[in-house]
């Protein structure tokens, strides 16, 4: 394709995309339909919890792409019961679990430090995303940078710019990846795109230079009594590697 300029225009990165897995038949059809890589959590009526420690074995044993496990055990961003969470984060370790997703807020909407180091501790420098707590802090600016400053802090947020979805919150995902892009400190995790998303967002966050996308329900045109179907992922898949060009 022509740049006006008697050359072409430099071909973007492959955009990661991860889908929502709850047992080895979904992590088998996300990574059929392109999926490069898997968050795994167990009750969705909940939100997304933690997995059995089997469950996460049994789905290791099924793909070979990344697998990033939740660390929470009830609905919300309360952290509840630290020391129980840090008891499964050590024994999916223990697994052979490398990448996880955690994200917990005090009642006055601030990151809970407790719970955030405590689990850091324990998952001692495996890569982490920071879940959509980010979409109901007080405020975001300043939970950025605190978690900038905490010890083994995460390498992703997973947001939707907004806690109503992507659809109200895309241009806070665009001002956040400007400042990504410009290296205001805080800003340097990556931006997982997340919750609300539909293909037609695709052409304007990849335009302005969003690489990473996070689906669950749109995996499942069955909804989540039914497994994953590698056709709708494939569909996902499709669509980003249309916007490479």
């Amino acid at each position: 394709m022509s740049n006006g300029l008697g050359g072409a225009h430099p071909r973007r990165h492959r955009a990661l995309l991860e889908v929502i897995a709850l047992d080895p038949q979904d992590a088998v059809a996300a990574q059929t339909g392109g999926a490069d890589r898997l968050e795994l959590v167990t009750d969705m009526a909940a939100d997304g919890l933690t997995p059995p420690r089997a469950v996460f074995a049994a789905i290791r044993a099924a793909v070979d792409i990344p697998l990033r496990v939740m660390l929470r055990h009830r609905d919300g961003f309360a952290a509840g019961d630290i020391d129980g969470l840090c008891v499964d984060a050590a024994a999916l370790r223990a697994e052979g679990a490398d990448e996880f997703v955690l994200g917990f807020l005090t009642p006055d909407g601030r990151p809970d430090l407790t719970a955030l180091r405590a689990l850091t501790e324990v998952i001692d420098g495996c890569r982490w995303t920071f879940h959509r707590a980010l979409d109901h802090a007080a405020d975001r600016d300043a939970l950025r940078t605190e978690l900038a400053a905490l010890p083994g802090g995460p390498d992703t947020f997973l947001t939707a710019g907004a806690a109503t979805g992507v659809a109200d919150g895309l241009p806070t995902l665009l001002a956040e990846h400007a400042r990504t892009t410009a290296g205001v400190p805080g800003y340097a995790p990556r931006v997982l795109v997340g919750g609300g998303l539909t293909l037609e967002h695709l052409p304007t966050l990849r335009a302005a230079g969003l690489d990473a996308f996070h689906i669950g329900g749109a995996a499942r045109p069955s909804g989540w009594s039914a497994p994953a179907d590698a056709a709708a992922v494939r569909r996902w898949r499709t669509a980003l590697d249309a916007t490479e060009e």
